[in-house]
């Protein structure tokens, strides 16, 4: 059976939202439609999304500040902001926190598919699946599990330090910025939750500390990475 593409729409108007809905399950694929940012963003963590029909204008949190969060925990994930804005200033916005593309409102529906069928295609050649278990050095993480094991030895990880060593594993001997760490664990980069990471990743080196091949990399003020002598598998 062809795997169906998956697809998530942040929408917060209820008819729009359900029209794209409908679009999309007619042609064949599998939609999800939530009406927040908040929302969206928990279901992105929990499931797994080919493409994001990402409106700019939600409640609370716009469709900027969630780009972003999606694009620190998967810079790969296609993402189509809808606009009822033809701003070139909301554009370049928008492309800079890595859009792929844009609709305008109201949505003609055959350029809808068109767009949509094309990122899905370039998405299928390129993409990195992020895994539920890494083979860090003497080390099996498990992320699902939120464990952390070698030898006979287990720790149970709490959810942000999971979540953070998964960034690190994703993008090993890559330097992920801080700010992409704090917005997709905590949601926003402010002071308190700063200090708060560098705890997280003085823990996550105790944890990793029985292997001299794994190390937690600091580049001061900007983030750090991981490495490790041999392949994170």
């Amino acid at each position: 059976m062809t795997k169906k593409f998956k697809i998530l729409i942040v929408e917060d108007s209820l008819p729009e939202g359900t029209m794209l809905f409908d679009i999309l399950e007619d042609e064949g694929y599998e939609a999800v439609h939530v009406i927040d940012a908040e929302r969206g963003l928990q279901l992105f963590k929990e499931q797994n999304f080919d493409l994001l029909l990402l409106d700019i204008m939600l409640p609370g949190k716009d469709g900027f500040q969630m780009a972003k969060q999606v694009k620190a925990i998967n810079e790969s994930i296609p993402i189509i902001f809808l606009t009822s804005k033809t701003l070139k200033s909301d554009e370049i916005q928008g492309f800079a926190v890595g859009a792929d593309d844009y609709l305008s409102k109201p949505y003609d529906r055959e350029l809808l598919i068109w767009r949509v069928k094309a990122l899905l295609k370039r998405q299928n050649s390129v993409k990195k699946n992020v895994s539920e278990s890494y083979e860090i050095g003497s080390y099996t993480f498990e992320y699902k599990n939120q464990t952390i094991t070698r030898g006979g030895d287990i720790r149970q990880m709490t959810k942000r330090e999971a979540d953070i060593l998964q960034m690190l594993c994703v993008k090993h001997n890559e330097l992920i910025t801080r700010d992409d760490i704090l917005l997709f664990v905590w949601g926003n980069n402010d002071y308190f939750n700063g200090r708060s990471l560098d705890v997280f990743i003085a823990k996550l080196r105790k944890y990793l500390s029985e292997d001299p091949d794994i190390s937690i990399e600091t580049a001061h003020g900007v983030g750090f990475r991981l490495h490790c002598k041999t392949k994170i598998n």
